[in-house]
């Protein structure tokens, strides 16, 4: 079954209290939000009543917030129900939905929401006739249930019994009275006639949303294919982690020995280490060290041949005194 939508209030949503024809209070109340009424003009127990938002007198903005109280009733009450409930409803334990009762509605004790884990969860109760709440009467919510959600559509009057709970918005279509001591977390909203407080707290209901749910799986970051790498030297083409070799590639020509294109040890240059040299290093090209091993060597092949020839020089130079 589709979740139920929430019921839209419009500018009403910013009132704690609205009126039809007028608002009354004794003693301390506070109320969060704003104070209005429309199209009557008569407020009066404020002060010692106090309200946080803004207090609208039969000005457009009361009358506007009227209008809209107007189109959040009749949705509310042109809902599709979805189950039945009569009489009494203390003890049970509701799901979200829409609860349509026929005649009158009672509350003598505790009516748990249970939104199973879900904020988003809606409760919207139709009832044809009066709303009436006992003394220390409570609405309990549970599993991540909120006050915001939860609407009271009542035919006529909605009456709070003294040191009750209640949580919802109610929106009367004829008065509501809120009786001593009584604390609401919701909205008073009455359409024709008055609301009557008492020494009364409400406080706005904030509205957490629940995390959207997904049915998409989560894209897998993507995988690097590390690049191919083509030597110039020879014929091998090497990708990082792997080593190819084609064999020692031939260069003509001369350099210091151990270069690449001097035809030292490892390519047969003119050193004496080529393939058929008892010293060539050709077979340690896979090992990564044939460079510099056959630069040591070409370094050892110079010594000598140098030692060689400065030891004839010296012999013959001697050669030459004693002659």
């Amino acid at each position: 079954m589709a979740a139920e939508a929430p019921v839209g209030l419009g500018t009403a949503e910013s009132y704690s209290v609205l009126g039809g024809q007028t608002v009354t209070n004794t003693g301390p109340s506070t109320l969060s939000g704003d104070l209005g009424v429309s199209p009557g003009t008569a407020i009066t127990g404020f002060p010692p009543g106090l309200a946080a938002g803004s207090t609208h007198a039969g000005d457009a903005v009361a009358l506007q917030a009227q209008a809209d109280l107007v189109v959040a009733y009749d949705d509310a009450a042109g809902r599709a129900p979805t189950a039945d409930v009569a009489g009494d409803l203390v003890g049970q334990t509701l799901t979200g939905g829409v609860y349509k009762s026929t005649g009158p509605l009672a509350l003598g004790g505790t009516l748990t929401l249970d939104a199973q884990g879900d904020p988003n969860t809606v409760w919207i109760f139709q009832i044809a006739s009066t709303l009436i709440t006992a003394t220390a009467s409570s609405v309990a919510l549970i599993n991540g249930a909120q006050a915001c959600r939860v609407y009271w559509q009542v035919g006529s009057s909605a009456t709070l019994g003294t040191t009750s709970t209640f949580r919802g918005t109610i929106m009367a279509l004829t008065s509501i009275t809120v009786t001593t001591g009584t604390t609401v977390e919701g909205r008073a909203l009455a359409r024709n006639g008055q609301v009557s407080l008492d020494d009364n707290t409400f406080t706005t209901p904030g509205c957490a949303t629940g995390p959207p749910t997904s049915t998409t799986s989560p894209t897998p970051p993507p995988t690097d294919t590390p690049p191919t790498t083509t030597s110039t030297s020879g014929d091998s083409t090497t990708t990082p982690g792997t080593t190819t070799s084609a064999g020692p590639t031939t260069n003509p020509g001369g350099g210091f020995p151990g270069d690449e294109d001097d035809g030292g040890p490892e390519n047969g240059g003119p050193f004496g280490q080529g393939p058929d040299s008892p010293t060539y290093v050709g077979d340690l090209a896979d090992t990564g060290i044939a460079a510099p091993v056959g630069r040591l060597i070409g370094f050892g092949v110079l010594l000598l041949t140098l030692g060689g020839l400065l030891v004839a020089a010296l012999n013959k130079s001697r050669a030459r005194r004693h002659g």
